[in-house]
């Protein structure tokens, strides 16, 4: 299980929630990375309002800038 910021419906900040979500064991060639920090720009809000030209898919992650480092 991992922890997770996710909405389920347009909105302000309100609609932001923390759940656990399931993460598959990494593939061949592939690697879990633990995030250590995320930011979060105008282009953020605006999809998570629903304002942004491209619409998220529900329900979406947010965000979607990253700091991590990978986990041997």
């Amino acid at each position: 299980m991992s922890r997770s910021v996710r909405f389920h419906e347009f909105g302000g900040p309100e609609v932001l929630k923390i759940e656990d979500v399931v993460v598959p064991e990494p593939g061949p060639k592939e690697v879990r990375l633990r995030i250590r920090a995320i930011g979060l720009n105008r282009g953020e809000v605006l999809m998570r309002s629903g304002k942004s030209a491209t619409k998220a898919t529900l329900p979406a992650l947010y965000p979607r800038n990253l700091a991590w480092r990978q986990r041997a």
